[in-house]
């Protein structure tokens, strides 16, 4: 049956962030729909974060676009060109190799949830904000090309 029984799915809340940037994304939790639905061509995940959490640190993709649409509570966009406010429904686009580094957080009392949907290739991207960029292997590295000791959690 193509319904998928989210609560079969496990919600996870880890990352391969090195220390200090795992700080802003503890309260984020989140479900890999694709692999639950059989999708190969392209990645879902249901993001929920909790009061106070990141969706990530401000980052874009060389090679992946992103669509986010927006379920319930209410966040914030930040990306680029500001601060946007995301209500259920909004949806949001960021092409591959744009440069426009984007997060969202939750700047509210209650959750708040979105799905993500993410095709491409993985060829690393920036993290604008920081001194943290991600490879195409999977790891992570200084703008200056040195190695963090942690990877990406897929």
């Amino acid at each position: 049956m193509p319904k998928i029984d989210l609560e079969a799915i496990e919600q996870i809340n880890r990352t391969g962030y090195p220390a200090p940037f795992d700080r802003g994304v503890q309260g984020r939790w989140y479900r890999r729909l694709a692999p639950a639905g059989g999708l190969t061509a392209f990645g879902v995940s249901q993001v929920v974060l909790k009061p106070g959490a990141w969706s990530s640190q401000r980052h874009w993709h060389a090679g992946e676009d992103e669509f986010l649409v927006m379920v319930s509570g209410e966040a914030v966009l930040v990306d680029d060109q500001g601060e946007h406010v995301l209500r259920p429904g909004d949806c949001a686009a960021f092409p591959m190799n744009d440069g426009n580094g984007h997060h969202v957080q939750n700047r509210g009392d209650i959750d708040c949830a979105f799905v993500v949907v993410g095709a491409g290739t993985n060829l690393g991207g920036d993290y604008p904000d920081i001194d943290l960029r991600f490879t195409a292997e999977g790891g992570y590295v200084h703008n200056d090309g040195r190695p963090y000791p942690t990877k990406r959690v897929p």
